[in-house]
């Protein structure tokens, strides 16, 4: 390393604070926890070396706040920050406050962020750089009427999208000219209650496209290098659910030209340290198409599945380029080895909406064997609140081949039950056993068009896991016997359960 980082704070909360302190330890880095109230005894906080309170509950007043957390960092006296993914970590003034502070920001250049958080500036920056995009205008007159024209010269179907932002705020899709005026305003709405910003731009629809992105890496020497793709397409409104590397669309010849088109889209920006290039896939195999979507700058949700196949730690190859050394390997040195699947486990009831939930896990247990990974963000008995997101941890598994991989996803989410709130894992296990998704044919828009069939047995799984439930002491549960009746962990669940006894 160049200047060593001896001290580092994690801006962050939940499973991805976790990790980054996790990848501190082995590295001999002292981690840095903040915390809002509602997350004083929570495992990113009991999991690092310091601890520095932020505020009340609301993002906006602990991890949104950037005053509080550069506060932080000089109270603890920390010489780095690392943002995680989400709250601060694409805040390009977060960056440069983290600069003026004379702290190392694990993650790329404040320009470089705002370069990319534009829709509008990325298309024209990777276009220059000569990376193939989706044929688009964005019009300098956001009038609708300049609107309607740019939609004339794409053609139908298109989609509107807002310039600004992601997560599907502010998209909509345009099938026939006469909805294009109310697709305008609803986007322009969404997209200015989101993200304070409604400028929009006209992209030709691709039809039933893969979602496609290349892990990059690129340190302050000038070298850059890529980790290949992870496959994104299996997503509910434009989130993602699972993700696994590789692709079974993407050749050997398409992933080399899709990683020099990554690599070229880094270099264009003067990017540094971990990104994200995704991509929309026409096709597959060497006949395939693809274009450029836009460029996340921080650390992705599905990183695991990229370091299972790369076998790099990519957290701490971020700490390693922030501090200034120089990537180890050329891409002639790295290849992908076996396959590996990342399910995201979310405190959510499908079978209502996917509402967010809240409430104690009276029951929470992971599984466990080989090439299994858990990256979680709470414990048996911790407190899922309505503050933030409820992503309660991700599964990775790792095998030689896509079956196997799957087949271990499979037995190891049969064997993660959770109690106290509503889970995804029935929903999980339907994608999995999908015949479409078993054979890999399946596209962005596969999850919503079949989620009637995903969500038919979705209570099947719950049911047998409060049965389970009955055979471990100290959870309880009140008669009669359902998911959200489990409550007083004082009570004998032996004396509440009269169909069932302890075994003997």
């Amino acid at each position: 390393m160049g200047t060593m980082i001896r001290r580092l704070l994690v801006a962050n909360r939940g499973e991805i604070a976790v990790r980054i302190i996790r990848a501190c330890r082995e590295l001999g880095i002292e981690s840095v926890a903040v915390y809002s109230d509602a997350d004083a005894s929570a495992p990113h906080v009991t999991a690092a070396d310091r601890t520095v309170r932020l505020g009340a509950a609301s993002p906006s007043e602990s991890y949104l706040h950037i005053g509080k957390v550069i506060d932080a960092a000089r109270l603890a006296g920390a010489e780095a920050v690392h943002p995680g993914y989400g709250f601060l970590s694409e805040n390009a003034a977060f960056a440069s406050a983290c600069a003026d502070a004379g702290l190392v920001f694990v993650g790329p250049p404040a320009d470089a962020i705002e370069r990319m958080g534009s829709k509008v500036a990325a298309r024209a920056t990777i276009e220059r750089a000569g990376v193939p995009v989706v044929p688009g205008a964005t019009p300098d007159d956001q009038s609708d009427e300049a609107l309607r024209a740019a939609a004339g010269r794409v053609g139908y179907p298109l989609m509107l999208k807002a310039s600004a932002g992601g997560g599907g705020k502010g998209m909509r899709v345009v099938r026939q000219p006469g909805a294009l005026a109310e697709a305008i305003g609803a986007a322009r709405r969404e997209a200015t209650a989101a993200f304070g910003d409604g400028t929009l731009y006209v992209e030709r629809l691709v039809e039933r496209p893969r979602h496609v992105e290349i892990q990059v890496l690129a340190d302050h020497h000038d070298h850059v290098v890529h980790l290949f793709e992870r496959e994104c397409s299996l997503q509910r409104r434009h989130q993602k659910v699972i993700e696994e590397s590789p692709s079974v669309v993407v050749s050997p010849s398409l992933r080399a030209r899709m990683g020099e088109a990554a690599v070229a889209t880094a270099r264009a920006v003067g990017y540094r340290n971990a990104g994200t290039v995704e991509f929309l896939v026409e096709g597959e195999g060497d006949a395939a198409s693809f274009y450029f979507l836009e460029m996340n700058t921080r650390l992705q949700v599905e990183h695991p599945v990229t370091e299972a196949v790369s076998g790099i730690d990519l957290v701490q190859a971020q700490l390693a380029v922030a501090a200034g050394a120089v990537l180890p390997w050329s891409q002639a040195d790295l290849a992908p080895r076996g396959h590996a699947i990342e399910c995201r486990v979310y405190a959510e009831d499908p079978a209502n909406g996917f509402l967010p939930q809240a409430g104690r896990l009276l029951l929470y247990r992971e599984p466990s064997g080989p090439g299994i990974r858990i990256d979680a963000g709470v414990v048996e008995g911790s407190d899922v609140t309505v503050h933030y997101d409820p992503l309660l941890a991700k599964l990775i598994v790792h095998g030689e081949t896509r079956a196997a991989a799957m087949r271990r996803a499979r037995v190891a989410l049969r064997q993660y039950p959770v109690l106290g709130v509503r889970t995804n894992i029935p929903f999980l296990l339907a994608l999995l056993d999908h015949d479409e998704v078993v054979a890999g044919r399946f596209d962005t828009g596969f999850v919503d068009r079949e989620l009637a069939v995903l969500l038919r047995d979705d209570g099947a799984l719950t049911e047998v896991a409060v049965a389970a439930a009955a055979c471990i002491p100290g959870v309880a549960a009140a008669s009669p016997l359902t998911s959200s009746s489990i409550a007083d962990q004082r009570s004998d669940p032996w004396v509440a359960l009269a169909g069932w006894r302890r075994p003997v």
